[in-house]
């Protein structure tokens, strides 16, 4: 497919692009050879190829949930600038 310096300006207005008309025969070209590899790609046989979100198998990487000893809270609180109830005590932000 032949692409035009118009074809490139719609491109760039529909993608909301500035291209100086100087890049226009340059982008022209490499649109071009993008469709023509889009269309070899279409012609590659893929029947009885599952369709796939990754090319890679992804694997579960997260650790086991093990229930652990947390900080006392007592601990906790001992660096607070304030504490009211056992709690933090931060400023109000909302009224």
């Amino acid at each position: 497919m032949k692409m035009s310096a118009k074809d490139v300006q719609t491109v760039a207005n529909l993608s909301r692009l500035k291209i100086a008309d100087t890049e226009e025969a340059n982008y022209a070209q490499e649109l071009e050879d993008f469709l023509q590899y889009v269309d070899v790609l279409s012609k590659v046989d893929t029947e009885g190829v599952k369709p796939m979100a990754h090319v890679l198998p992804l694997q579960n990487v997260f650790r086991e949930d093990v229930v652990k000893p947390s900080l006392a809270r007592d601990l906790a609180l001992s660096n607070a600038p304030e504490q009211e109830n056992g709690y933090f005590k931060v400023p109000r932000i909302l009224e």
